[in-house]
Formats: structure tokens, C-alpha cells, sequence
């Protein structure tokens, strides 16, 4: 099994499939985690023996007056959309050691894409160097702004989950989003709902939840010519080593396609993604020998 970077095919440390793949969402439900508790956690996270699969801290930008100095790379979220990017910014610049490396911002309610993107454009002295993600309305304007990402440095964001049954897109609804940006070069993200590696009801809720193993084999179809029927079949896949059978065979000039479509998901536990990895053989147990401290 080679996943990538490993050479003679054992896994070592946190394969090339696996690096930065998990965006830090503790302080967002269902986790919750307070921020005194959370930024300590990120902190043992990012100087662990797995420190190569955990990505930037995602923070809310209406939360930025609450940081206080520490070496922290946030990802920042703007729910309300690119007009509060600005103020956001000139906050976080005042807090020392706090770098934005990411943004992932909202299409308000009232607006449409095309004036979206004006406005997202407006503001591209201020995003440069920024990895900008736009999180795409599951409505009538869905397809627009999919269409506006294309041929830009702007990526996609999908929300693919959430505290309510309706927050998760079914099967279908995913594999035509993944389809889409896939075939036009948009890369992807994801957030809320990825909470185990393989498709799962959950117990507790009765929730369909998506596995992030179905996300990247999916995007890996898809790259490889795959339909949608076929890449909704890909994300309903509950057998999890099937799936890391298929991930395990990757190539690296594979893998590195495969994670420059789909770049990360956030998640509000970094510690249950890299259990499911270990169980499925897809990462040393070893890599779990070390402190872990609190699960962010």
C-alpha cells in the first residue's frame, strides 16, 4: 500500500494524501470547544508526531477582538460575505503572532454571483497571498457561481453537513458539485459534516454522514472521467477497505492530483479523522504513541 511520498510503499508518518488535510474547526459545532482550551489543543496538534495532517485554525472573523498574541495560522471565515473582509483584516493585524493564511467567505443572501465576484475582486489587493474560498449557496445560484469560479484563483467551499438533517447534501447533490468543479479546475473544500473517514449513519442523530475517504476517491473519479452516477456511488460506499484499498494504490502523481482538487475539510476534531486512519491501516498506530492531549 503506497499513499504517496513513501517510496518502498510502507506508511510513514502522515502520508501525502493525508498532509494538511484536516482544517482545525474546533471552536464551530458540534465541538463547541472553548477558545481558551482550543488554541492550546491546536498548538499540541501542530507539534505532534501527526502535526502533518492538521491545516490552519479556522476562525470566525465576528470573534477576531478575542484573540489575544500566539503563533497561530487561522483560516477565517466570513459568513458575512466580502464586505466585512476588510475590518476583519486590519483586526487580526493588530494581534501578534496571528497570520490569516485562508479565507472562506459567504455569498450573502441578497447577493448574486456576478456581483459577488465584483466584489471579491474589488478586494484583491488585501487577499493576495491568501488562499480564498468561496462557500457555495446550495440554491438557485448554485451553478452561477460555480461558473464564476472558473479561470480564477478563487476556490470552492461546500458545506457538506451540519447540526440539522437538511444541512447534509445527499449523495447525488454532492457528486454534481464535485463533478463540476473537478471538470472545470476549481479546486474544493469542504466543512462541517465529514466526522468519520467512511459513509456512516450516525447513531446518535440518524444523520447520512459523508466520509472524507468517499470525498477523495470521489474527486479521484472524477478526475479519472467519472459520472456523477458513478461518483454518487463512490460517496455512498460503506465498505472502508474498499476504499482504502482503492487510496492505497494511488500513484503519487495521483495523489498530488487528487489533493490539488480537494485541498481540506474542517473539522471541529482532528483526533477522531486520525483514529479512523490508523484503524483503516492508512497511518501508523505510532503516530498516536505521543501525548495527544486534549481532542480538538
Amino acid at each position: 500500500m503506497d499513499l504517496g511520498g513513501t517510496g518502498a510503499g510502507a506508511v510513514i508518518g502522515i502520508p501525502a494524501l493525508f498532509t494538511g488535510l484536516c482544517d482545525d474547526a474546533a471552536l464551530f459545532p458540534p465541538g463547541n470547544a472553548p477558545l481558551p482550551d482550543a488554541i492550546p489543543a491546536h498548538t499540541r496538534h501542530r507539534t505532534s508526531s501527526y502535526a502533518d495532517l492538521v491545516g490552519p485554525f479556522v476562525f470566525p472573523a465576528s470573534r477576531v477582538d478575542e484573540l489575544t498574541p500566539a503563533e497561530l495560522d487561522v483560516s477565517l471565515t466570513l459568513p458575512g460575505g466580502p464586505a466585512t473582509l476588510e475590518a476583519a483584516l486590519t483586526r487580526i493585524a493588530a494581534v501578534e503572532g496571528v497570520t490569516p493564511v485562508a479565507l472562506e467567505i459567504a455569498v450573502p443572501a441578497e447577493q448574486s454571483a456576478a456581483d459577488f465576484m465584483t466584489a471579491v475582486q474589488a478586494l484583491e489587493t488585501l487577499t493576495a497571498g491568501l488562499d480564498v474560498f468561496v462557500e457555495i449557496p446550495r440554491d438557485e445560484r448554485r451553478s452561477d457561481v460555480l461558473a464564476a469560479l472558473v479561470g480564477t484563483s478563487v476556490s470552492a467551499k461546500f458545506r457538506t453537513g451540519g447540526v440539522v438533517a437538511e444541512a447534509y447534501p445527499d449523495e447525488g447533490e454532492l457528486a454534481a458539485a464535485i463533478h463540476t468543479v473537478v471538470a472545470t479546475g476549481v479546486p474544493f473544500k469542504a466543512t462541517a459534516g465529514l466526522h468519520h473517514a467512511v459513509r456512516n449513519t450516525d447513531p446518535d442523530t440518524g444523520f447520512e454522514q459523508h466520509g472524507f475517504l468517499n470525498v477523495l476517491l470521489a474527486a479521484r473519479h472524477a478526475l479519472g472521467g467519472g459520472t456523477v452516477t458513478q461518483l454518487a456511488a463512490t460517496l455512498a460506499e460503506r465498505d472502508g477497505a474498499l476504499l482504502a484499498q482503492e487510496l492505497g494504490d494511488l500513484s503519487d502523481d495521483v495523489v498530488e492530483a487528487v489533493r490539488s482538487s480537494f485541498r481540506s475539510f474542517g473539522t471541529c476534531s482532528v483526533l477522531e479523522p486520525l483514529e479512523d486512519l490508523v484503524g483503516l491501516q492508512l497511518v501508523p498506530s505510532s503516530v498516536l504513541s505521543t501525548e495527544q492531549g486534549t481532542s480538538a
